[in-house]
């Protein structure tokens, strides 16, 4: 599902599954060993378009997009992040790219989570980019989802999109505080590739509230592989602290990304690159 006639990731194919009766919208780029990249709430494919296309230099990478997100199909009724994880599972399973590490954005940290907690043969390591699920479950936090979910500002911005990615004053609006630390100089085609995501989806609101009940602290001991924990230092959604308690229940190395924010992914893609890369480097073949 391009935007403006341009593909979500360059040299992505674009692939569909129906799993459960839900479609489930995915993309699929490079050769060698699988890798799996889950973007987080209120994401989509193109949030890895910086990414992606270097990993793929020597892997085989999947891309999916979450039920409710994007290209695919509402999920309704799910009470836990159990069937979003699920649902990447089989995307994953479907392209016979399991065992695989996967790194997940902000929700699609938590849901690598519970994939490796679900299914520990099928995930050999976690890269958690600014992971949710800790302080989601603040009563802040509830209400925070719960309004974004009602209210979708990011239709909004989304709509005029390419006009907002392409003024300071419009980054520093949509991304400003929350989103990036300096959002003046955000690449403008990857600020409208993230407002871009809010036009297509159909549910956030499910993801969300089973993001804002789920506690990962509980089943950090079933996660048996490997993980990193990579944050912007000047994170203001999902703060460091977070980070640090994820590292600390996990014994898992911390790594930190200066003059950065939560859309790491984005803001600064060599960086964030070059952590997983050594990251996988160091995973036992």
């Amino acid at each position: 599902m391009p935007t403006d006639g341009k593909p979500d990731i360059e040299g992505f194919e674009e692939r569909t599954l129906i799993h459960e009766g839900m479609r489930i919208r995915y993309l699929v780029g490079g050769d060698g060993p699988p890798l799996v990249l889950v973007h987080g709430l209120g994401g989509g494919a193109a949030n890895w378009r910086l990414i992606a296309p270097a990993l793929a230099a020597g892997r085989r990478v999947l891309v999916p997009e979450l039920p409710g997100h994007g290209g695919s199909a509402r999920l309704g009724g799910a009470g836990s992040l159990d069937p979003f994880a699920e649902a990447v599972l089989a995307v994953a399973e479907a392209e016979g790219a399991l065992p695989a590490p996967w790194v997940g954005h902000s929700l699609g940290g938590l849901v690598a989570l519970r994939a490796a907690a679900l299914r520990p043969e099928a995930v050999t390591g976690v890269v958690l980019a600014a992971a949710a699920g800790i302080t989601s479950a603040s009563r802040i936090g509830r209400v925070t989802v719960t309004l974004i979910g009602i209210a979708r500002p990011g239709k909004l911005l989304g709509r005029r999109r390419r006009t907002v990615s392409r003024s300071r004053a419009g980054r520093t609006l949509a991304f400003g505080w929350w989103g990036v630390a300096d959002p003046a100089g955000l690449d403008p085609e990857m600020a409208e590739a993230f407002l871009a995501g809010p036009t297509r989806h159909t549910d956030t609101l499910t993801a969300g509230k089973a993001l804002v009940v789920s506690d990962p602290r509980r089943d950090l001991h079933r996660v048996t592989c490997p993980v990193l924990c990579l944050w912007g230092a000047n994170d203001n959604w999902v703060p460091l602290a977070d980070g640090i308690e994820y590292a600390r229940r996990l014994r898992a190395p911390l790594r930190t990304i200066a003059d950065c924010g939560h859309l790491l992914i984005g803001e600064r893609p060599e960086a964030v690159v070059r952590a997983i890369s050594e990251f996988l480097s160091c995973l036992s073949p």
